[in-house]
């Protein structure tokens, strides 16, 4: 019995499949309708939660280099006042000498060690008295320790959390009172895919960004009733120019040269100006996370589906990587240089290291 029997009405079989075939035609509108809707709403959302950035004051560690300078140009190109701490004054100098050539912005700059509570909170509140406030705080400046875990101490794992964790908590909660009481503001976290999946001969790093991002995405949660938006950005490989101020234990020369060789090469990484791209459009619509790289997105959702496969697979590469050296000496990337590394299968990442003060001019 169908539904026009039930009521009894007595239809033609013709005029029955006119009448269902209209409701279909109705109903799949209305879902239609619907989603369109929907995406309307969502549109009009994002639109709510991006601000300009013109006029906006951006406070951004470790900005004298690298990524830090790469995301100090984009910032400031898009109108925003700019100011970067990091530990070398003439680093600092060359650093805003370049943004004020490249985007005729305007920058300040504080020496700072981040690691340092006293000295984050002085310069925060510096910073705070001289442009009135920090509407983008960009946590961004850390270390990196490359080596087999035989060759890392205790002090490596120590130095990577007060750089590559403490630091952005201490930046933020210095910050944070002032951004919650003038309303909207940006919170950048700067971690990694280490952060998301841990890797071999990067061990200090790795738990470092690991913590960091637990603090930024429970960050996000607890401010959601804020206008305060926090952003969790987890780069991949990027060709920034850290690779020679990197520090290196074990066999320096071979960890150097798999650490350069993947981050320099086209295939496996991205250029910061891409990159910083990235993360200031992800600060203007206020996104939770952004993971830099179709490289990096992959492992992090292989690795999501499929985590004792992922440690597997990592122990194959890691049996592919120098084994442990003799000596525990740390050595800076630029001291463990080669002939593979001073090739042109580092061209790329020899130009970044120039263009983004990497090195002295």
């Amino acid at each position: 019995m169908d539904f026009f029997d039930r009521f009894d009405v007595n239809l033609s079989p013709r005029t029955k499949k006119i009448i269902v075939g209209g409701v279909a035609v109705a109903a799949g509108g209305l879902v239609l309708g619907a989603g369109i809707a929907g995406l309307a709403a969502s549109a009009l959302m994002r639109r709510k939660r991006a601000f300009s950035l013109s006029g906006k004051v951006v406070f951004i560690t470790g900005g004298s280099r690298g990524l830090g300078l790469a995301m100090a140009e984009e910032f400031a190109r898009r109108g925003a006042q700019i100011a970067i701490c990091a530990r070398d004054q003439e680093e600092l100098d060359r650093a805003r000498l370049t943004i004020e050539q490249e985007t005729g912005g305007t920058v300040m700059t504080f020496v700072c060690d981040v690691s340092d509570r006293e000295q984050v909170e002085t310069t925060v509140q510096k910073i705070q008295n001289h442009f009135g406030a920090i509407d983008v705080l960009v946590n961004n400046a850390g270390v990196i320790s490359v080596g087999p875990v035989e060759n890392q101490s205790l002090a490596d794992f120590e130095e990577a959390m007060n750089n590559n964790f403490w630091s952005q908590v201490y930046t933020t909660l210095a910050a944070l009172p002032e951004m919650r009481r003038r309303g909207q503001a940006r919170i950048v976290n700067i971690t990694s895919i280490g952060g998301k999946v841990s890797v071999p001969h990067l061990l200090p790093y790795c738990c470092s960004k690991f913590a960091a991002v637990a603090f930024s995405e429970g960050l996000r949660s607890e401010l959601a009733r804020t206008d305060v938006k926090v952003v969790t950005v987890a780069p991949g490989l990027m060709r920034t120019g850290s690779h020679i101020n990197a520090d290196f234990k074990g066999k320096h020369s071979q960890e150097f040269t798999w650490f350069s060789l993947s981050g320099t090469n086209p295939l496996t990484s991205i250029s910061v100006s891409r990159a910083a791209k990235q993360i200031v459009d992800a600060t203007v619509s206020g996104r939770a996370e952004l993971i830099i790289t179709w490289q990096a997105e992959l492992l992090a959702r292989f690795h999501g589906v499929a985590p004792g496969l992922t440690a597997e697979i990592l122990g194959i590469v890691s049996r592919t990587l120098p084994n442990a050296g003799a000596s525990d000496e740390k050595r800076k990337g630029k001291d463990s240089e080669n002939v593979v590394t001073k090739s042109p299968l580092t061209a790329l990442g020899q130009m970044a290291a120039k263009r983004y003060n990497q090195t002295p001019a």
